[in-house]
């Protein structure tokens, strides 16, 4: 393998998580605030708030018993939210800092189903399952009404907009609405003239008027003077809500007057505005390629002019209200990603493949979102990065052209397998051809048309027709040893163009010559299907990833096995070589990916975000990022944090140096309680014992201890207590830890020192070892003043006479 430069070394060392792209939505209510800067949507057990602009994530609001949220709403003045759980609470948020205000309990018998606010924000009402009306003060804090009559689940609930009329509007599965007085107390009319549930209610701007849709294929306008139906107007769909409009004209929408208009979204996908007059549809939005999922809820943003509406795959689209022009496109849940990949010359954009009919192209600095209708099982960009290249299980391929404006579009598609096409692999040296791999175990090569690539070529012409050069039977389902599945799970063409790599669910990988796919040789070896195949990009060498769970380099001259990395516990899905051919990055099905040296064998990280399989891995092309995609709906976008760290570390090495050379300056200078500090701020316990007992062998000991222990802040004391706790465990230690502690009980009060933060942990700790040194001193005291009374009490005999000297 290529060695790095003398004195650089250029491995990586680690990755950090730089940005999350995670499910944020997964059906049920959404809202938008009045200004149309945030929206509110339903994710399980949380409520989420997005900022329009960015698409960033704000918050998360979750009550404290954990369980779904079953309804939720935003008050008119945008000040307060309430939301209601499985668990029969309502809680009350102050949603900007994320808190609860009030949390209470909802009566209702069943799980609260729907909710509105009236116009002044002070009034709520909750549906519940039970077949109950609710009404709440919300500033007195108690409930005023509760109104019971509706057989089943009350599904929608809606305040009349002029407050004096005290009218509240309920509808339940039999398919009726109710009028209810709040001034009486009573209903005051049952309106039946709809044959299936009731989907919304919306209100004319002088409250005269209430249009009501439904499920039935038609909407209604009600006189809401007399309560009756002024006319029906059948929409021909199973309408999902209606929204009426302001009563202005607007020419883009067919509105040439100022009457009634309303706009309804339903089952078709498409957005229709219609005359009540008349009865008569005035404008019909354009089919959006990529678009034509069902609509499920559509909600009018009057002071900002914004339209929302979502899709039966929880995708939310904004519009501008006056002419349907789309403004922004989120993608509330993307399933499971099967494939993602950097696009742009850039890496401005990612292109994200997922287990729905949606194909999905986010732009990585906002997360705009362009939704593309097809269903792709695998990905691969072209070396430009404006071109790329998608397959998918209607045995179909396309290839699509980003403009500088970002906006994607098909230009090329083609067909010929017989069976869906589950892996695709692009030209490496030149935009020149495509490579792709079926479950009918053939390979066919695709050259890309002249014109597909010339810049004179018109976007608007339609797509151009592939035509397949080279099909080549690879794999066989049928093998020496049984009955193997020969599906081809990957491909790779080398860096220069002329190999092909393919890989296998029967265990082998094979290499080929392009363009007329020769086959060269078979690398075997794994104990599993193959699921991942790369080349290197500096040397001869092709890697594999297995379900048997390693990785295996290969020599492509003679189909050696070159070196087996183990480590991952389940089946490695992707690897992609990293650091200029000199480490590998890999991903699992048990959800971790796995940084590994070449050279060395081994693997020097562990990086774990996802909870599920790792289908996508993709690295940018200045090496600095990788994304990865996987079954928990999941996008991450990876940092190569490797010189950060080094510089971060080095810092501290140089900072640590510095501060050590003070300390032995103040030290020499006798400048304790600097060096104390010092000592301290630093972190290590050794250091404040060298200090400690630097200021012991001083001839003042005691007094000098006394006063720089002293003048230490509480912080520093605090520290310092919990380094006794260590030297006290050593005996040779123990002496300086008990001056310390004897300084603190002799002018700290009781109640100072239990206010030290972490004092009791402190005490415990500081106890046993004390109780044992105490010990120690009484039985060498006790063995003194026995050797002492010994000495005392010994009767020595005489010494000899020495004769005198001659």
């Amino acid at each position: 393998m290529a060695e790095p430069a003398a004195g650089v070394s250029r491995f990586k060392a680690n990755y950090a998580v730089e940005r999350k792209i995670e499910p944020f939505y997964k059906g049920g209510k959404a809202q938008l605030d009045q200004t149309g800067n945030y929206l509110f949507c339903v994710c399980g057990t949380k409520v989420n708030i997005l900022d329009v602009a960015s698409g960033a994530l704000l918050r998360s609001l979750e009550q404290e018993d954990q369980e779904d949220i079953t309804a939720f709403d935003l008050s008119p003045n945008d000040e307060v939210l309430v939301t209601a759980s499985r668990a029969l609470l309502l809680a009350q948020w102050a949603w900007r800092e994320g808190t609860v205000t009030r949390l209470w309990k909802a009566i209702h018998t069943a799980p609260v189903a729907s909710m509105a606010f009236d116009t002044t924000s002070t009034l709520l009402a909750t549906g519940g399952c039970d077949g109950t009306v609710r009404v709440w003060d919300i500033v007195q804090h108690y409930g005023t009404h509760h109104f019971r009559g509706s057989p089943g689940v009350i599904h929608l609930v809606a305040f009349h907009p002029d407050p004096t009329r005290l009218l509240l509007f309920s509808s339940a599965v039999d398919t009726s609405i109710r009028v209810w007085s709040l001034q009486d107390r009573s209903c005051l009319a049952i309106l039946t003239s709809h044959y299936s549930a009731v989907t919304s209610l919306s209100f004319s701007e002088d409250g005269h008027t209430m249009l009501s849709s439904g499920r039935d294929k038609i909407c209604i306008v009600w006189d809401l003077q007399s309560y009756q139906a002024k006319r029906t107007v059948p929409v021909f769909e199973s309408v999902e809500a209606a929204v009426l409009l302001p009563e202005e004209p607007a020419p883009e929408l067919g509105v040439k007057n100022s009457g009634l208009h309303f706009l309804t979204a339903g089952d078709q996908g498409i957005l229709r505005v219609w005359e009540a007059a008349s009865g008569q549809c005035v404008y019909t939005q354009p089919q959006m390629p990529g678009l034509g999922q069902e609509l499920t809820h559509c909600t009018l943003a009057r002071s900002a002019g914004l339209l929302l509406t979502v899709t039966t795959d929880h995708n939310l689209l904004l519009y501008e209200a006056r002419s349907l022009q789309l403004q922004k496109q989120f993608a509330g849940y993307s399933e499971e990603v099967l494939d993602v990949r950097f696009l742009g010359p850039n890496d401005s954009h990612i292109v994200v493949a997922s287990n729905s009919p949606c194909l999905k192209v986010f732009e990585l600095q906002t997360l705009a979102c362009q939704i593309l209708h097809d269903i792709v099982l695998a990905l691969d960009v072209f070396r430009k990065g404006w071109l790329f290249a998608s397959c998918a299980k209607d045995q179909s391929i396309r290839i699509w052209r980003m403009n500088k404006a970002g906006q994607v579009a098909c230009v090329a598609q083609g067909s010929g397998h017989t069976h869906s096409v589950g892996t695709i692999c692009c030209s490496r040296l030149k935009e020149s051809f495509l490579v792709t791999g079926s479950q009918d175990c053939t390979v066919k090569l695709w050259p890309l048309p002249e014109a597909l690539l010339s810049k004179n070529t018109a976007v608007d012409s339609g797509p151009m027709l592939l035509q397949a050069q080279t099909t080549q039977r690879c794999h066989d389902k049928v093998a020496a040893h049984g009955l193997w599945d020969g599906d081809i799970n990957s491909l790779a063409v080398s860096p220069n163009d002329k190999l092909l790599a393919t890989g296998s669910q029967d265990r082998t990988a094979k290499l080929w010559a392009l363009p007329q796919c020769q086959l060269l040789g078979v690398f075997s070896g794994h104990r599993r299907g193959l699921w991942n195949v790369q080349f290197s990009p500096t040397d001869q060498v092709l890697a594999t990833a297995s379900a048997d769970g390693t990785i295996k380099l290969w020599a492509l001259q003679d189909f050696s096995c070159l070196k087996t990395f183990e480590g991952h516990d389940a089946s490695v899905l992707k690897v992609a070589f990293v650091s200029r051919g000199s480490q590998l990055l890999s991903s699992g099905s048990d959800g971790l990916l796995k940084l590994w040296t070449i050279k060395s064998n081994e693997c020097v990280r562990t990086l774990d975000a996802h909870e599920d399989k790792v289908w996508g891995l993709h690295c940018s092309r200045l090496d600095d990022h990788a994304i990865t995609g996987g079954s928990d709906s999941r996008i991450i976008l990876w940092k190569d944090v490797t010189e950060a760290e080094q510089a971060e570390e080095q810092a501290k090495r140089e900072e640590q140096v510095i501060k050590q050379q003070e300390l032995d300056n103040l030290l020499h200078e006798k400048r304790y309680l600097r060096a104390l500090g010092l000592a301290i701020s630093l972190d290590r316990p050794h250091t404040v014992l060298t200090v400690i007992q630097a200021i012991r062998r001083d001839p003042e000991a005691c007094e000098k201890l006394e006063a720089t222990v002293l003048q230490l802040r509480r912080d520093q004391k605090e520290a310092l207590l919990r380094f006794c706790v260590t030297w006290n465990t050593n005996s040779r230690h123990c002496h300086d830890a008990q001056a310390v502690l004897g300084v603190l009980l002799r002018h700290e009060a009781p109640e100072e020192l239990l206010a030290y933060d972490g004092v009791r942990g402190t005490l415990e700790a500081l106890l046993p070892y004390t109780e044992r040194h105490f010990q120690r001193l009484s039985r060498t005291l006790q063995a003194a003043t026995f050797l002492d009374f010994l000495w005392h009490n010994m009767k020595l005999s005489p010494l000899p006479a020495v004769p005198p000297a001659l």
